[in-house]
């Protein structure tokens, strides 16, 4: 395809863009990186957020060394948008052809943007379909990129494209044992068939088998009319294929259809997402082998005898299981709890109910120092961080560990995800220089002006190892101190998270206090509570499957708390786990199921004198 640089130029109509690869010096911003400052070019910092709004994706291969680059994209707030970079000094065309490979894309839905026209020529020279462009085309080709792709507010696609660089670069810690990487990997399948389990899931099953081409293996396409009417043929078995593992939840990537008659596959097709996991020739075993005439070029070959046994099958619960006719017995709801150690205090209330409690709180660590995983810049890290980062990280700061980087959260299998963020409320965030990624830690307190004899003192009296006066030196001048988390990055990474769990799995997140403390330590914390707790708010109200269980409405005194703002009097947690209990009902369409032993213990508890209840919630919290 011809350089796009003339004034006529057009993207192809054939070869819609999924991919929009940015050279930065001179393309994305203005200026060169090593050579001194630059400048952002705000039309292009809005191009790539709303273009990843849309489901396109972007990333960088740049002559330029990696950490500046980043720390640059990221005081841009453009670096979240991309993924699977490619920053060095190395001939751009080889670069992008292994690129493609890695993402799994076609060159022809590729964009490839760079001011220099030696650059694009040797792109296309590696990569002959390419789409290639001059930055200052720009103008002229954005209204054509806003208009591609279709809504995706909540950035799932980048997501999943998160995940595969997430995937491969655990891969290569393994040195080319493939095998001993998907041991590891734990990929768990689920199968779901029939018409009433498909029906829902029809414009997905539309999407893979008419516009997925490396793992389609019968080329069958077929309109969406035909395809409802096909799902109701007693004759034909349908079967969706759903796929996670410890790097996160790729959705419903597979698609068949077996003739029960002729015991012959009509439709047998997945997504690229999951290449070289597996997935199809474990498919094509739990079906039997049936007999497939594979048509056209496919990414892998089927084996008519191979059972991989590195994956390992989940039970669908029929969305009828969900919601039960009345009188209906209900299997126990798996709900993990996700914050602070306080909420430890609502596992015996819940337990009063029908619940199966997953608690995953912050821990103690070698140093003696707690390690709060749940705010969700951590979170973040601990999904799209290579694995270098995070050892490199645990080993250099003593108020991390290796633990830190694997929450329960992402284990998956739960039927319900109760979420406190007030980590989020309380933690300040720290930039890296060097790789500009941000750390939470402490809060109200700028560890980069304290004096860090005086700070390492409190810390000894603390009994926190490694926070020494020379850590404390180091570390401010190796961090920036970027302050509380904002509240617009807060509903970002509330989205983020949303989209990392099961569609069918509910996030119910619990607001913080707003009492105030007299002569707290700290300073602003009603106020930061209430900025929080809006922002919170409108994100529930604009999210489907999210639920607001507010504090607010049963702590309301200095009474009501104990020791500071985020830890409340006893009472108010056996409220709030009703009130969690009630959500949880209306979810499911069903009140929850009683346990007469969980109300025994609970009772018992309650019956304590208050002074050893009191030694209870210390250690609690």
């Amino acid at each position: 395809m011809p350089d796009l640089t003339t004034d006529n130029s057009q993207l192809s109509t054939e070869n819609p863009i999924k991919l929009i690869i940015w050279d930065l010096d001179d393309t994305f911003w203005r200026g060169t990186l090593s050579e001194g400052e630059v400048e952002a070019l705000a039309d292009n910092v809005e191009l790539v957020r709303a273009t990843a709004a849309r489901g396109i994706i972007h990333t960088v291969v740049s002559k330029n060394d990696l950490g500046p680059a980043e720390v640059k994209l990221a005081e841009l707030g453009v670096r979240e948008w991309f993924v699977f970079l490619r920053v060095s000094w190395q001939p751009k065309g080889p670069i992008i052809k292994q690129l493609l490979e890695d993402m799994q894309l076609r060159a022809p839905n590729a964009l490839f943007l760079d001011d220099n026209p030696m650059n694009r020529a040797e792109a296309l020279h590696y990569n002959p379909k390419l789409q290639v462009a001059d930055p200052a085309d720009l103008p002229r080709l954005a209204p054509q990129l806003l208009a591609l792709g279709k809504p995706d507010p909540t950035y799932a696609r980048l997501e999943q494209y998160r995940l595969l660089e997430r995937q491969q670069q655990a891969r290569a810690e393994y040195q080319g044992d493939n095998l001993a990487f998907l041991r590891d990997a734990q990929v768990r399948v689920e199968v779901r068939e029939g018409a009433d389990n498909l029906r829902p899931d029809l414009g997905r099953i539309d999407e893979l088998i008419n516009r997925s081409n490396q793992l389609n293996y019968t080329k069958r396409r077929v309109a969406v009319a035909e395809l409802e009417a096909s799902l109701a043929n007693p004759a034909l078995r349908w079967g969706t294929v759903r796929v996670h593992d410890r790097f996160g939840d790729y959705g419903l990537v597979g698609v068949y259809c077996l003739n029960a008659q002729t015991n012959e596959l009509e439709q047998f097709t997945f997504s690229c997402r999951i290449l070289h996991l597996g997935v199809e020739q474990w498919t094509y075993a739990h079906l039997g082998f049936p007999q497939l005439a594979v048509q056209g070029d496919v990414a892998t070959q089927l084996s008519p005898t191979a059972q991989p046994d590195w994956i390992t099958p989940i039970t669908h619960r029929p969305e009828n299981e969900a919601k039960p006719q009345s009188g209906a017995t209900k299997p126990r709801l798996r709900v993990l709890l996700k914050g602070g150690c306080d909420l430890g205090q609502l596992t015996p209330y819940l337990q009063t109910y029908q619940l199966d409690v997953v608690e995953d709180f912050n821990y103690v660590n070698a140093n003696q120092i707690p390690v709060h995983t749940e705010h969700t810049e951590l979170l973040r890290l601990s999904r799209t961080l290579p694995p270098g980062e995070q050892q490199r990280l645990a080993a250099a700061l003593p108020f991390l560990d290796a633990e830190a980087f694997r929450p329960l959260l992402w284990q998956g299998g739960y039927d319900a995800v109760v979420y406190s963020p007030l980590m989020d409320y309380t933690q300040d965030l720290y930039r890296e220089n060097t790789t500009g990624i941000a750390i939470p830690f402490g809060g109200y307190q700028n560890l980069t002006t304290v004096d860090p004899a005086e700070q390492a003192r409190r810390y000894q009296q603390r009994k926190f190892r490694g926070m020494d006066e020379a850590f404390l030196r180091r570390f401010r001048q190796a961090f920036t101190y970027l302050g509380p988390l904002t509240p617009e990055r807060f509903q970002q990474n509330l989205a983020w998270l949303r989209a990392q769990l099961p569609a069918n799995v509910p996030l119910l997140l619990l607001t913080g206090a707003e009492v105030t403390i007299p002569d707290s330590a700290e300073a602003g914390a009603t106020e930061r509570h209430r900025l929080m707790n809006q922002a919170l708010a409108d994100f529930v109200e604009r999210t489907p499957n999210c639920y607001l269980i507010d504090v607010r409405d049963t702590v309301r005194t200095r009474a009501d708390v104990t020791n500071n703002i985020r830890h409340y009097q006893r009472p108010h947690y056996k409220a709030l786990a009703e009130k969690l209990a009630d959500n949880l009902a209306q979810w499911q369409g069903q009140k929850l199921g009683r346990s007469a032993l969980g109300r025994l213990r609970a009772g018992l508890l309650d019956a304590l004198p208050k002074p050893v209840r009191k030694v209870l919630d210390r250690l609690k919290s």
